[in-house]
């Protein structure tokens, strides 16, 4: 595929060390993960729990060769217009082909994602590469996507390798057919198999339905499949909108929307379920909140809905629809890095332990509403959660001079 004057069905470009990075990646002030081996634990061993390390917009958009080192805690930092939003709108993509959604689900805007310059074939094709890194028990999982977004979408190439070994590939051969062929790696009676995948679909996360595992280069194949879907499926976009927030919610399943709409009746059941969740709540308000806050309750106004409402301790309640945006986005953001996959509203994968498995929240404009001291007691929690290894967060902000003194925080400045 192309994203300038390359054909628009061609392979994907060999796979680069750390070393081989372009210096006209626009990251600056950390160095780069390198994609030889896996992101150390405490005690020096592989991470149990996958998880993105690294993303790359090779070309996304604005971005041309760019690779974003991801930890923890990571802020993306940078003035507007240089692209911190369209890295993590790559980041959900990949989360959401890796939970199997289809590509016109994903990308309902594909023009959008081209870079501007990129110049059509001969074939009138342009399209846009992205792709991401994912640690674990395997070690290093690289996943690299071409996709074709004109004259139609469909993803024009894949490459999932590990090891220094390409253990799937696929490549757009017919474009009559809506599929593209599949090779994959299996160290038996013959050295690959062949077989068509669907050109809407991300084929990484169709390897564990579709390879048997007979051999040990299946196995292997499988075992790198399921630690990059692991990595991306647990992934929660979350952009709160004050102005929903103060409207009662009805009461129901109780898993919090990406817009933190229902957080009242969010509140309603974790109140119930965990009494330790609740008090690291109501301490984290406390930090977060004008005036005093003794405790977080839900009232039932009629219609099977609630309200949330703080307990000043003095006999007064103060509704959330009387706080300020900036309190309200402070109070989503804090609830959901107390809560993980069974609250949020994402699609946990249920084969896996959720001892093994880490929630990505992602932020866009994460300090957005916020006073200095609700972003350094937000940033503070996050650091908190964060050195748990049972939640990781990824947002962006404009200016992040206030974060750089929390060691727990990782920069990436993002240059326009």
């Amino acid at each position: 595929m192309s994203v300038s004057s390359q054909p628009a069905a061609g392979p994907l470009p060999a796979q680069q060390s750390s070393a081989a990075v372009p210096p006209a990646a626009r990251v600056s002030s950390v160095p780069t993960v390198p994609t030889t081996a896996p992101a150390p634990t405490g005690d020096g061993r592989r991470p149990v729990r996958p998880s993105i390390g690294e993303l790359r917009l090779s070309a996304f958009a604005g971005h041309r060769g760019v690779r974003v080192p991801l930890g923890p805690l990571t802020l993306l930092a940078g003035p507007s217009g240089c692209g911190k939003s369209g890295a993590l709108r790559a980041f959900e993509a990949l989360a959401r082909l890796g939970g199997g959604a289809e590509l016109g689900e994903v990308f309902p805007d594909p023009v959008a994602c081209v870079p501007e310059d990129a110049r059509p074939d001969a074939q009138q094709r342009r399209g846009f590469r992205l792709g991401c890194t994912a640690d674990g028990p395997e070690g290093p999982v690289r996943l690299d996507v071409a996709v074709q977004a004109e004259p139609a979408l469909r993803i024009a190439g894949e490459r999932l390798s590990a090891g220094g070994r390409v253990l799937l590939q696929t490549a757009l051969r017919d474009p009559r057919r809506p599929s593209v062929q599949a090779t994959w790696y299996t160290a038996g009676p013959t050295q690959v198999t062949r077989a068509a995948l669907p050109d809407d679909r991300l084929g990484t996360a169709l390897l564990p339905l579709r390879v048997s595992g007979s051999t040990e280069g299946e196995r292997r194949v499988v075992a790198a499949a399921e630690q990059m879907v692991v990595a991306l499926r647990s992934v929660f976009a979350c952009a709160p909108r004050p102005v929903r927030m103060r409207v009662p919610a009805p009461l129901g399943a109780g898993r919090l929307m990406r817009g933190c709409d229902n957080l009242a009746a969010v509140l309603a059941r974790t109140r119930t379920e965990c009494g330790r969740r609740h008090a690291l709540f109501v301490d984290a308000l406390r930090a977060g909140c004008a005036g005093p806050v003794a405790d977080v309750v839900t009232e039932q106004v009629g219609g099977g809905r609630v309200r949330a409402v703080l307990v000043r301790g003095d006999g007064r309640r103060t509704g959330f629809e009387r706080l300020g945006d900036g309190e309200l986005r402070y109070a989503a953001l804090a609830l959901v890095l107390l809560t993980g996959p069974g609250v949020l509203e994402v699609d946990p994968v249920g084969e896996v332990p959720e001892a093994l498995q880490t929630l990505t929240v992602l932020a866009d404009g994460l300090e957005t509403g916020l006073d200095p001291r609700q972003r350094a007691a937000l940033l503070r929690l996050a650091a908190r959660m964060c050195e748990r290894g049972h939640i990781r967060l990824t947002g962006t902000v404009s200016d992040a001079s206030w974060a750089r003194s929390v060691h727990a925080a990782r920069v990436v400045d993002l240059m326009p």
